[in-house]
């Protein structure tokens, strides 16, 4: 009998050891796995291009303009809404303004390169796209930080050669093949963030009514506490309607009293400038002047602006098309 017990013992020792083994060689394979599917991730997110983290205020239309490039070209990346009265998203930067990209080219070291200014990011990444005998790290120093003081005593950043793509001859020919399409892309992006960006405020507040629609989409897209929202919302609006009537008489470009002219013209040129023989810019495709129009127009989306904009002008069907490029590319 006492033999009988012992045998059970050692029976249920050897189940539990065998047991247990198997247990250990599951926990061991599927570690393995794991690892080498996170290693196959990594491995295709590196092939596909860098890991991208692009801080922004949703509605800010230089934030915009960097979304309708990467967008257009397919570049998956994250988002990381910074809260624009505290900006504790980005908190760990210097440069405290947005759009911020980082961008991390290897996946399998920690290696990030922040990128400052929309049109710095845009001319970037689009010579990375071209040429990725250079990483992002190296591409950023032909674009340096300028500081200087403007006429009001403020410091101010800027940067060199920021809407130049840094290619060689042969690319650079088989970028612009046309005479003149390189001088006229760089006009018109400069022209978006020197002028069309700047008929956006006076005309997304130009009365009480678009004030405060304007403030509840920025509060309802944006990121803000509950009370923080509110406040926001009723005081932000009335704050920015009599900012922008301010902004209107004491701005360089001399607006119009009715604002709304002025983007008329605007957009009215721009198509102009693009003929009735294109559908865009780019020829048969957006370039990065229709990418930078195109986003900085779309933050109007949703507002009075933006309808009014679209009924007055000839601008919708280069809009339409533009957009369903960038959903479809």
């Amino acid at each position: 009998l006492s033999s009988l017990r012992g045998g059970r013992r050692g029976f249920l020792g050897c189940a539990f050891l065998l047991g247990g083994g198997l247990g250990l060689y599951q926990t061991v394979k599927f570690g393995v796995h794991q690892h080498l599917a996170q290693e196959e991730s990594k491995l295709q997110a590196s092939k596909d291009g860098p890991n991208l983290t692009l801080y922004q205020y949703k509605t800010c239309p230089f934030c915009s303009k960097v979304r309708a490039f990467l967008d257009y070209h397919g570049l998956p990346y994250e988002i990381v809404e910074v809260n624009p009265v505290m900006r504790q998203e980005i908190k760990w930067s210097t440069y405290r303004k947005v759009p911020i990209l980082m961008v991390n080219e290897d996946v399998f070291v920690a290696s990030l390169q922040q990128l400052n200014d929309s049109s710095v990011i845009i001319s970037c990444i689009k010579t990375y796209l071209i040429n990725k005998d250079k990483g992002v790290s190296e591409l950023v120093r032909y674009y340096p930080e300028l500081k200087s003081v403007n006429e009001k005593g403020k410091a101010v950043i800027e940067y060199s050669n920021k809407y130049w793509l840094m290619l060689s001859e042969a690319e650079n020919l088989e970028m612009y093949p046309e005479k003149g399409m390189q001088k006229e892309e760089m006009k018109w992006r400069q022209w978006a963030d020197d002028w069309l960006v700047h008929l956006i405020s006076p005309n997304v507040y130009r009365t009480p009514g678009e004030a405060l629609a304007s403030f509840d989409y920025i509060v309802r897209e944006g990121k803000f506490g509950t009370y923080e929202g509110i406040f926001a919302k009723y005081v932000g609006a009335a704050a920015m309607f009599f900012i922008s009537k301010g902004l209107k008489k004491r701005c360089r470009h001399n607006l119009q009293d009715d604002v709304r002219q002025d983007l008329y013209k605007a957009v009215n040129d721009w198509v102009a400038a693009i003929g009735k023989k294109r559908k865009f810019m780019g020829g048969d495709k957006p370039n990065l002047a229709d990418l930078a129009v195109f986003g900085v127009l779309r933050v109007m989306e949703g507002l009075q602006a933006f309808d009014d904009m679209m009924e007055n002008t000839k601008v919708k069907n280069w809009y339409r098309r533009v957009e369903s490029a960038s959903l479809n590319h």
